[in-house]
């Protein structure tokens, strides 16, 4: 693979900051996000003067955990608009979840939230080893997940061609990267699974792609999927952090020389993890509930907002800003099977193990009594079809996920092509319990 890593000269200021530099910043946009949430949204008032605190209670940066948490339901509770801090008629766009598990929560930017979002996709762009006149091909999903707009402005801005292609159409996918040549492409590490299925088929050789850098991020995904990629196309695979509530993608980037955690990009976003349990500030290094104070956002300053996702804040490397450590899953999906704790990733890395199966799965809950049980849904590679064979890498899989996760499943080897395929997020666990 090529070595990309970025010119020092071109990186922002901030980036290569001293600690104190950084935090001197971060207290002074602090303050101001606060005060603006306090004065302007009537749900963050009502909640700091429940808690008894107040913007002017903010003397150091350790004083944030005296201010009371956001989460999702704070948003659909207030649905659509209640949560923006600003009038309507300043809101330049509107992206929203897709509410499948009740009402969606509606986010909104001013143009200036626009202007740093597309800023610092830029800066993630670099980061990953991308430059400025490149082709960058987006397979992110277009419309309300923040996604594709996301990766499109901050390509543009950074000074790329983009191509926006969306997700779905892998045919053709292929197709524009064969006759695009793109250098970089920005989709989810699951899908890109699925454009490398499609190169095989048509008898393409992935290495021999104009792809010299992945962008991926909107799910939890392993290291050894990561090695995988590379691999298979010879190219970086760089992994990128976002959630809508707190911009989109960008909020933190992997640094292509390093590879070792994401930076999180700390001007403006302020990163806690706490205990899901107690709620008590962890230390650096203790994994936890990543936690994030916007700093700069206008049309929906967030404070304390809890992202259920799993990590642990490590110290900057590559970037002086701290890192966060790829994320392992999320506290709300975690799976309880039989005592033990599960995730989906946790799995996938013993799929990865198996020379006969490929890296498309799904995991089914099912009850038989008061007992849970698991059925990992996973499908063999093509040279490994004969059930023979398939009966072998069954009895592996299980063998591994029961040495190392601790659990028994079941495991069911289809035929290449039988397990269902992503074209954005992948959804990895299907819970058909019992629960009545």
């Amino acid at each position: 693979m090529l070595d990309l890593t970025p010119d020092r000269a071109s990186l922002d200021p901030i980036e290569t900051a001293s600690r104190d530099e950084i935090s001197a910043l971060q207290l002074s946009r602090m303050k101001w996000s606060l005060a603006h949430a306090y004065e302007n949204v009537p749900h963050t008032r009502a909640a700091f003067d429940a808690k008894g605190v107040h913007p002017d209670d903010l003397k150091t940066l350790a004083d944030l955990s005296k201010y009371p948490f956001t989460t999702k339901n704070d948003l659909r509770d207030n649905y659509p608009f209640g949560m923006f801090a600003v009038a309507r008629e300043k809101v330049v766009r509107i992206h929203a979840s897709s509410g499948t598990t009740g009402k969606p929560t509606v986010v909104g930017y001013t143009a200036g939230d626009i202007d740093i979002w597309s800023d610092l996709v830029a800066r993630s762009i670099r980061a990953s080893g991308g430059r400025p006149g490149e082709i960058v091909h987006v397979s992110y999903g277009y419309g309300l997940f923040t996604g594709g707009l996301g990766a499109h402005y901050g390509a543009e801005r950074f000074g790329c061609t983009v191509v926006p292609v969306s997700g779905g159409m892998t045919e053709r996918q292929v197709q524009l990267i064969t006759d695009f040549r793109p250098q970089v492409i920005m989709v989810t590490p699951s899908y890109m699974l699925s454009i490398l299925d499609e190169f095989r088929r048509q008898g393409l050789d992935p290495r021999e792609s104009s792809l010299k850098v992945g962008i991926f991020g909107a799910e939890p995904w392993t290291n050894s999927m990561r090695s995988e990629i590379e691999q298979a196309f010879d190219m970086h695979a760089v992994d990128i952090y976002g959630l809508s509530e707190i911009m989109g993608p960008g909020v933190a980037n992997e640094c292509v020389e390093t590879k070792d955690g994401l930076h999180i990009w700390e001007d403006h976003f302020y990163p806690e993890v706490i205990d899901p349990v107690t709620e008590e500030v962890l230390p650096d290094g203790e994994i936890g509930e990543l936690v994030f104070t916007t700093l700069s956002k206008e049309a929906l300053p967030m404070v304390r907002y809890r992202t259920r996702d799993l990590t642990r804040l490590l110290p900057g490397t590559a970037r002086s800003m701290r890192r966060m450590e790829k994320i392992t899953g999320r506290s709300d999906d975690m799976i309880i099977l039989r005592g033990v704790n599960v995730f989906p990733t946790q799995i996938e890395e013993q799929i990865l193990k198996c020379d006969g199966l490929a890296p498309h799965f799904q995991i089914e809950l099912t009850s038989s009594g008061r007992m849970d049980d698991m059925t990992v849904h996973v499908e063999c590679t093509a040279a490994n079809a004969s059930e023979e064979a398939r009966t072998a890498s069954g009895k592996e899989l299980a063998h591994h996920i029961k040495s190392v996760v601790g659990v028994t499943a079941r495991i069911n080897v289809a035929e290449p092509g039988k397990v269902a395929r992503s074209e954005g997020k992948a959804k990895r666990v299907v819970d058909n319990r019992n629960r009545t």
